[in-house]
């Protein structure tokens, strides 16, 4: 089986040998758009080199994506695959409800703030990576 992804800056092709396994983070108090950046770097990496990546970016979303890729490798574990060769094969930033927040302004108005919240899917599998 052979799964296409398409990346803003790379379509990322995985050779997959077996199921894929999934970890997912929810109501992250995060932008998605800001997930989204740093998420485009590690798609269809090898999940040793997408760890190290997340550890050298100062980006807060790094944090959150390399607790929710931690968890979808002890997900893998679990499932009996190997650590050493998992693929990080799908990888979805999706938008979460919003907190709705009001500044006011002058002549008795209010301006309506959205606090966005960010829900995070891993998939890994074992396979290639690029």
């Amino acid at each position: 089986m052979e799964v296409i992804g398409h990346n803003m800056t790379k379509q990322v092709k995985i050779k997959v040998n077996k199921e894929e396994t999934f970890a997912n983070s929810k109501y992250l108090r995060i932008s998605p758009y800001k997930v989204r950046r740093v998420a485009n770097v590690i798609r269809g990496e090898q999940v040793t080199k997408a760890m190290s990546i997340l550890n050298s970016l100062p980006q807060k979303a790094a944090f959150f994506l390399s607790r929710a890729l931690k968890s979808a490798v002890a997900n893998a574990v679990v499932k009996k695959m190997s650590p050493d060769n998992l693929v990080v094969s799908t990888l979805m930033v999706n938008e979460g409800s919003m907190f709705k927040r009001h500044q006011p302004r002058a002549r008795g108005r209010m301006f309506q703030i959205l606090k966005r919240t960010s829900h995070i899917s891993i998939g890994v599998c074992e396979g290639r990576g690029l």
